[in-house]
């Protein structure tokens, strides 16, 4: 009797010591998800299954078989993973962008100056630096415009007069899907509109700006701001006329575009991001030098379009800057236009104005569009483009090279 009661002890000490090392709940092979069981589960009846067919799958492979049912209890949702020090929130939100893709606006026109439609990718050659490039895409499909409209307020009054009267045809000349700012200089620069769709806000922006233009300006030697030095109210020398010269009024060119830029910048790459400068084209007096303000249009891949008028527009003014006559100021318009593949379109009268106007959004609207992925190099390399189209009678526009980030990124 007392050897089955050792026996029965040695067995109840042994269950004892199993238990203590699986307690109910503890991690086990199956298990690896880190989710717990309940201690006491209840006892689960299983759900009959009914057998489906499997999806037919490509010809010579196996079906696949139904996963076997499980009995585990599952809850009802699983919190996505987290990378360690990672905020899921921070991965969701980070935009990727691949800084060696590059986009080219392209104009193609024939030898009457109308736009040629119909080309397509093979039409084109595309040289970085001299060496074809694979073209990966292509469009000919219209794009909305980001507009920085910018009006120089030095023009003459004769010249302003004639400009605020096609105003309403500025505003025909964009559509509903653009967005336009408004930004008038002269001594300074001032941002008159925030970006926005081209309605009657943008008339109302003009009113409140009620831009006169300059008068005079030109040397006299009549009148009273003519005579001279005085000693006594008496003129020095009353037989010699003295020439007076009004003092210069600064063109702020490039502080201007520089300050349409760095905003236009900043507008979603979907859409064509242009600078339309209705100007003389006179600079003199800014802070901003050329060259800085070249490299954030062609990094930011912002082209600058023009409407020249008063002086600017004349022929003999034009032939002048052609052969850098030496001048006060200088006219930057046309090597911005160049330089980022716009154009500029010198008008005399109302009706020329008002029809720049609508070339300007047309054509910008209505380019061509080529992409390539271009060669790894140091961001702030200046890299040289040429586009060459396959067929005879057509000139091709388009900027002559790219910087491929903003200064200081």
């Amino acid at each position: 009797m007392r050897s089955v009661r050792a026996v029965g002890c040695v067995l109840w000490l042994a269950v004892g010591l199993a238990g203590q090392q699986n307690p109910p709940g503890a991690p086990s092979a199956s298990q690896q998800s880190g989710q717990n069981l309940p201690d006491n589960p209840e006892p689960q009846q299983q759900a009959p299954t009914f057998s489906k067919p499997a999806p037919a799958g490509p010809p010579g492979e196996e079906p696949q078989q139904p996963a076997a049912p499980s009995n585990r209890i599952q809850p009802a949702t699983t919190p996505p993973e987290r990378s360690s020090g990672v905020d899921s929130r921070e991965q969701m939100f980070t935009l990727r962008t691949t800084v060696n893709q590059v986009f080219i606006p392209v104009t193609v026109k024939d030898e009457n100056g109308h736009m040629t439609e119909g080309l397509l990718r093979r039409d084109f050659t595309v040289y970085e630096d001299g060496v074809a490039q694979d073209i990966n895409f292509f469009t000919s499909d219209p794009f909305p415009l980001s507009a920085a409209v910018v009006l120089d307020v030095n023009i003459s009054e004769g010249e302003m007069q004639k400009v605020n009267a096609t105003m309403s045809a500025l505003v025909g000349a964009f559509s509903e899907f653009d967005e336009v700012g408004l930004y008038t200089y002269g001594n300074t620069v001032r941002k008159e509109l925030d970006y926005g769709a081209m309605t009657d806000r943008f008339a109302s922006a003009l009113r409140r700006v009620k831009p006169k233009g300059q008068t005079g300006g030109v040397p006299v030697t009549t009148g009273p701001m003519a005579g001279g030095p005085v000693v006594s109210g008496r003129p020095v020398d009353p037989s010699t006329p003295h020439v007076y010269t009004p003092p210069r009024q600064s063109d702020v060119l490039n502080d201007a575009i520089l300050a349409a830029a760095k905003e236009l910048g900043k507008r979603e790459r979907a859409r064509r991001k242009i600078i339309f400068v209705i100007s003389d084209g006179m600079e003199y007096g800014s802070r901003a030098g050329y060259d800085e303000v070249r490299k954030l249009l062609l990094s930011s891949e912002i082209a600058v379009y023009g409407v020249q008028v008063d002086e600017g527009a004349l022929p003999v003014y034009r032939q002048a800057q052609k052969i850098h006559l030496p001048r006060s100021g200088s006219s930057l318009l046309s090597r911005y236009a160049k330089d980022t593949g716009g154009e500029v379109y010198p008008e005399l009268n109302r009706d020329a104005i008002e029809a720049a106007y609508a070339r300007v959004t047309e054509t910008a609207r209505n380019q061509y569009t080529i992409g390539y992925r271009a060669k790894k190099t140091a961001s702030g390399t200046y890299r040289n483009i040429e586009v060459v189209v396959h067929r005879g009678g057509l000139s091709v526009t388009a900027k002559p090279g790219y910087f491929p980030l903003p200064p200081g990124s």
